[in-house]
């Protein structure tokens, strides 16, 4: 027994030696190694523009400082990404950005974003040049703003407009005996729909090909500035695959040259002056991104526009950055409030929605704010129901064109077994002391005083809803009971009905903030710092790789992200507040 028990101590011995020397290491490294893994930024040079892992508007802030120590200058969202090219104008040091077979995971208003700080570059007399084995549709949207567009030779350009496909599950339902329970408001509610039809409905059809038009109308207008090609020409093109090949692509006018990246590169030096047998200098935007912040220039004024950061769906705790909690969201508020450096606030949103009572506690807070300073709403590539429930109150609202907002509805689901539990033998019965005091069991039919009494709860959230819109967009309830009902609608269709004041990013949001608050020299301050501790850190280190990178591994990116969406779908509590489907563009 003592020689298990000296074994044991030995081995626990061990262990702890390991991990506190595994730590020392990493320390260390943090420590001193800091400074030379960023990259030095020299004359001449080119920004490399990878995204790959910018997901973002904001790669967050911690309250912990182990926190903040490990993780902090290690991301980077995409509005530190725009601040850098903005800066990159006016360095000498700087002559241009390259687009190199870049890959990212933005949306369609984020990509609009972008451009128009590529727009901007452009203009201080710098290039911007692309190249790409093969291009996807969003990929060649912010792709298309270069000067120099290249394509591999055996590559490809997918050009072809907008599609949705959805699945209807009614008749499955009959068949396995698993029903989904829909209580809902808004006729245009279409995250219930294929449990309730086999078929796509008119009021649905109506809206999802009004927002593939509009968004597809933005994504052509763009392209065709920057290509000086009309949009009948590029609808002519997308309806008949005219450039699916390199040649035919080039034969339109989308690309400029059909090259492999060896060309594109000399091309580079040409530009830069550089002889064909040296190597180009290069930074990438990571690099350069962090590097501007630490040597940013301070403004001489104590002024400072606070920019709070609501991304992800909405739910209770504390959130994080893929996660819109009241936590930090409410803390996040109260603070800007009450520092009276802050002059303004600009609540930059990309959500979905979510949990309605979380959507309600972030709109009082806005209420509480707008109060005392002004608030100014910059809407990402989404901002849909309780989305837009923490929006529809500030003093004035920006969209992109292409965002996705509106949604203004409520719905209820509850999945129900008793066919199915009837169908293999299984009864269940109930025993309760009062006629309602059972809770929702999925295993008996759906009573239809709690499916009243849930109906009830639903209204009581849709009027509350209709109710705050109205006030904040200073319209009767009727005007915008006749908007809401649950459609979606895109930032340019938007603003013709009210739910948005102005089409712009969120520079445009900021400017506007300055200008209510009377302030003209600031800064600006970005918030949630959201309360993690170290475990959240641990679990990404090396040694502990995680169950999810596991699974992407077996099963691929795509199905994991599939698998997600039900995880998210079955942790949905309470009444929802949500857009009725995800739009993903390749």
């Amino acid at each position: 027994m003592k020689f298990l028990s000296n074994v044991i101590a030995t081995v626990v011995g061990l262990f702890v030696f390991i991990m506190l020397f595994f730590f020392g290491i990493i320390f260390m490294a943090a420590l001193f190694g800091g400074e030379s893994e960023t990259a030095s930024l020299k004359s001449n040079s080119v920004i490399e523009l990878n995204l790959k892992d910018v997901n973002y508007d904001y790669a967050g802030k911690y309250k912990d400082p182990w926190m903040s120590f490990f993780s902090e200058e290690k991301n980077i969202g995409l509005s530190d990404v725009i601040d850098a090219i903005e800066v990159a104008s006016i360095d000498d040091n700087i002559k241009g950005i390259s687009i190199l077979n870049n890959n990212s995971r933005l949306g369609m208003a984020q990509s609009k974003d972008l451009r128009n700080a590529l727009e901007n570059f452009k203009k201080s007399g710098k290039f911007v040049m692309a190249y790409a084995n093969s291009y996807s549709q969003k990929e060649y949207y912010l792709n298309s703003v270069a000067n120099s567009i290249y394509l591999n030779p055996v590559g490809e350009l997918d050009f072809k407009g907008l599609s949705s496909e959805i699945m209807f599950f009614k008749d499955l339902q009959e068949k396995t005996g698993v029903k989904m329970e829909v209580i809902r408001h808004g006729k245009y509610k279409s995250a219930v729909e294929p449990f309730l039809e086999d078929k796509m409905s008119d009021a649905n059809r109506e809206q999802t090909t009004a927002l593939l038009q509009s968004v597809w109308n933005s994504v052509c207008t763009d392209i065709a500035k920057s290509r000086k090609i009309s949009t009948s020409k590029l609808n002519e093109i997308a309806n008949g695959l005219l450039a699916r090949t390199p040649e035919m692509a080039k034969q339109q006018k989308l690309i400029d040259q059909i090259a492999y990246e060896d060309v594109y590169h000399n091309d580079i030096k040409k530009a830069l002056k550089v002889s064909p047998d040296k190597d180009y200098n290069k930074i990438s935007i990571s690099d350069y991104t962090n590097k501007m912040t630490t040597t940013a220039i301070v403004s001489e004024s104590d002024d400072k526009i606070a920019i709070i950061y609501a991304q992800g769906e909405i739910q209770s705790g504390e959130g994080d950055v893929n996660t819109i909690g009241e936590g930090s969201m409410r803390r996040s508020l109260q603070e800007a409030r009450k520092d009276k450096k802050v002059k303004a606030i600009v609540l930059r949103i990309d959500s979905p929605g979510g949990n309605a009572l979380t959507s309600d506690l972030i709109w009082r807070e806005v209420e509480l704010t707008k109060k005392v300073k002004p608030v100014v709403v910059s809407m990402g590539n989404y901002a849909a129901s309780g989305g837009y429930y923490i929006a529809c109150n500030a003093n004035t609202i920006f969209a992109q064109k292409n965002t996705i907002t509106g949604s203004i509805g409520v719905f209820g689901i509850l999945p129900n077994f008793s066919q199915l539990t009837k169908k293999v033998g299984i009864n269940v019965e109930q025993v309760s002391t009062h006629q309602n005091a059972a809770e929702y069991s999925p295993f008996v039919p759906l009573d239809d005083t709690f499916k009243a009494v849930t109906l009830e709860s639903i209204e009581h959230v849709y009027k509350t809803f209709v109710s705050h819109v109205a006030q904040g967009r200073k319209m009767n309830f009727a005007a915008v009971d006749s908007i809401a009902q649950g459609r979606v609608w895109s930032g340019s269709e938007a603003v013709k009905i009210g739910l948005v004041d102005k089409i712009g990013g969120l520079h445009a949001a900021i400017r506007e903030a300055a200008r209510l608050s009377k302030t003209q020299n600031y800064t600006t301050k970005n918030y949630p710092e959201y309360e993690k501790d170290f475990n959240d850190v641990i679990s990404k280190l090396p040694f502990a790789s995680t169950k999810q990178d596991i699974i992407k591994e077996e099963i691929g990116i795509e199905n994991y992200e599939l698998l997600q969406q039900i995880k998210k779908f079955q942790s949905r509590k309470g009444i929802q507040a949500i857009m009725p489907f995800e739009i993903s563009i390749y």
